[in-house]
């Protein structure tokens, strides 16, 4: 299921929720508006405490097929949760070997709990075949990354199944204290996907989009990179944050993509609190800006 399509399901079942506030939900919650039942007026993290953490056994009967939970699945999802989303990342943190992890990735995506973002690095070219490649290039690969599909398997490998023996016994401290160290990273990895979605949305149907997602090398990595049929290549920002984005920031991004060498006809800003207003005067054809209240595209007809 597509993120814009999971994202409107959510909002169908929760309308009371502003798309801000959504978004946050979507994060922790997305994938389970069938089980879960929010209270408007609790909070996030209240809920959270009362439909996962005061009923940890109940919340256990969601993760299907429940060896999910047993190693070494377990310590795959953990390891894809909370590290980077790179293959062989994945499978050192989760000490398995290749020929393994691969085996369970590819279950997984049969499955529906993961997908898999093929990197668009393109391979390094030796001048000629006699040619050897610099030092550090030597024991370099290019690596896909994977990804979960519903955001709440997400939240439970990276937040809840760490410290299900201590849920099991009540014991909520450590949950917590992870919870609050890593919420804005698991929050900002959403708005990134919704970004992406957003930007789609607003192109089509005049400029499909050819490729895109995020950008990764063994030097730089982007929020999105994406090309569309003219040609145009469009890169992409994204600030889930408490402040403004200012022209400081795209000063930023714009050096880091000519360090790179990329091509940039168009930059695309995401921003939950909005631009100043020097960077706000500066939109137009070379760059977009969105704030949290075009979002609601997403949900909209």
């Amino acid at each position: 299921m597509k993120i814009k399509t999971a994202l409107r399901a959510f909002a169908k079942k929760f309308p009371f929720l502003e798309i801000d506030s959504l978004i946050e939900y979507f994060a922790f919650f997305g994938g389970m508006e069938d089980q879960v039942v929010l209270d408007p007026f609790g909070g996030l993290e209240a809920n959270i405490e009362a439909q996962i953490l005061t009923n940890f056994n109940k919340a256990l009967t969601w993760i299907e097929p429940s060896y999910l939970m047993d190693d070494p699945y377990r310590k795959l999802l953990i390891a894809v949760a909370r590290g980077d989303g790179k293959l062989l990342n994945i499978f050192r943190r989760a000490d398995l070997s290749e020929t393994v992890g691969g085996s369970l990735l590819h279950e997984l995506e049969s499955l529906g709990i993961l997908r898999i973002e093929a990197s668009r690095e393109p391979p390094v070219r030796r001048r000629h075949k006699n040619h050897p490649l610099p030092k550090e290039l030597r024991g370099y690969r290019i690596q896909s990354k994977a990804r979960f599909v519903r955001p709440f398997h997400r939240f439970w490998f990276g937040f809840v199944a760490p410290y299900a023996r201590d849920l099991e016994r009540g014991e909520h401290r450590r949950f917590w204290e992870n919870y609050r160290h890593h919420r804005d990273r698991a929050l900002s990895l959403i708005f990134e996907h919704l970004s992406e979605a957003l930007l789609v949305h607003s192109l089509a149907p005049e400029d499909a989009i050819l490729s895109g997602g995020s950008w990764w090398d063994r030097r730089s990595e982007y929020d999105l990179l994406l090309v569309t049929q003219s040609g145009r290549v469009i890169l992409g920002e994204c600030k889930y944050t408490s402040r403004a984005v200012t022209k400081g920031e795209l000063t930023k991004l714009q050096d880091k993509a000519m360090q790179t060498g990329i091509r940039v006809d168009t930059y695309a800003l995401f921003s939950r609190k909005g631009f100043s207003k020097e960077l706000s005067g500066m939109a137009g054809e070379g760059l977009m800006l969105f704030g949290i209240e075009d979002f609601e595209k997403l949900v909209g007809s």
